[in-house]
């Protein structure tokens, strides 16, 4: 079974990777889903997409949990019954929670490092700060770690109108740093965040807490 990777931040706190190698079919083996679950895999136009979501159900069974466990509040945030928090990203091939035990909010995301992000960077971040960045790839890794740094802070934040370039914030970092801090500054509230980040097979995970 391809579970890519495990890290423990520490002793509360464990992400799990998983590479998605499997058909649909194998991934269906021995994974029990509820009705609602069910139903959301059928109407999925993408096969991709489902084996994703079967992928993350898998990881579950890897920490003892089941997709009975995952209930969603109203604005979609991933909950666990028993009151850990998780957090959960699906990218093409590759799918990762985070789990937390203790009072700890957490948050991830998994992008594929692809070009386009550099045309869309306008939208989430300022541009004119990565403008001393000459070399490409370099550039386009940099942007996919904040883009994901801020979807992993938005994730833990967990309702409706968050703006990426008005209310999240990334602190400067270089890719030897692995890791680097974040702010939400909304309705006059300014919270703190560590952000740590790797790299493998041409993605980029970020997770937050």
């Amino acid at each position: 079974m391809p579970l890519f990777k495990t890290i423990r931040t520490n002793k509360s706190t464990k992400i799990l990777i998983w590479k998605i190698e499997e058909s649909f079919k194998t991934l269906s083996e021995d994974i029990v889903l509820t009705d609602k679950s069910q139903n959301r895999v059928q109407n999925m136009k993408s096969e991709l997409h489902q084996r994703g979501f079967l992928s993350v159900r898998h990881l579950l069974k890897e920490v003892g949990y089941t997709d009975a466990d995952l209930i969603y509040d109203e604005y979609g945030k991933p909950h666990l019954k028993d009151g850990k928090y998780i957090s959960i990203t699906h990218s093409f091939t590759f799918s990762g929670i985070i789990i937390s035990d203790d009072e700890t909010p957490v948050g991830i995301d998994i992008e594929k490092q692809r070009d386009k992000i550099v045309k869309i960077a306008h939208k989430f971040t300022p541009v004119e700060e990565y403008k001393t960045i000459a070399n490409h790839d370099a550039l386009v890794r940099k942007l996919t770690i904040v883009w994901g740094a801020k979807e992993s802070l938005y994730k833990i934040f967990g309702k409706k109108k968050l703006r990426f370039l008005e209310h999240i914030f990334i602190d400067d970092f270089s890719f030897e740093d692995k890791k680097t801090k974040g702010e939400i500054r909304h309705h006059h509230k300014i919270t703190s965040f560590v952000i740590h980040f790797l790299e493998f097979e041409g993605f980029t995970c970020v997770y937050a807490f």
